[in-house]
């Protein structure tokens, strides 16, 4: 239960990360109202909470969520942009969520 807590939490930030980067990317990069890059400051500063509730210590859960950005990453630009990712991306992704499993679930 711990674990399906722990990775519900990553991608909580995940969304949170990108989508309030995404909308500040909209305002500054597509001209958006400024209402975009204060809705996306906000979902910012909600990320940074977020990850304090993963039960392990703050170094391991922000190395083993850079794993998690990475892969979140290729699927917003897949879903939301629509840049299919192409075999690379999903390797290095699929690699990046190795990465994950080991750092914050092998048992210790």
């Amino acid at each position: 239960m711990e674990t399906i807590k722990s990775l519900g939490y990553f991608l909580l930030a995940g969304l949170f990360e990108i989508g309030g980067g995404y909308l500040v990317w909209l305002w500054l990069r597509e001209g958006k109202s400024i209402a975009y890059a204060l809705l996306g400051a906000v979902i910012l500063v909600l990320y940074g909470v977020i990850p304090t509730l993963q039960p392990a210590n703050f170094g391991r859960v922000y190395a083993a969520y850079g794993g998690v950005f990475i892969a979140l990453s290729l699927l917003w630009g897949w879903k939301i942009d629509g840049i299919v990712p192409d075999m690379y991306d999903l390797l290095g992704g699929m690699i990046a969520l190795v990465g994950v499993g080991i750092i914050m679930y092998a048992p210790r």
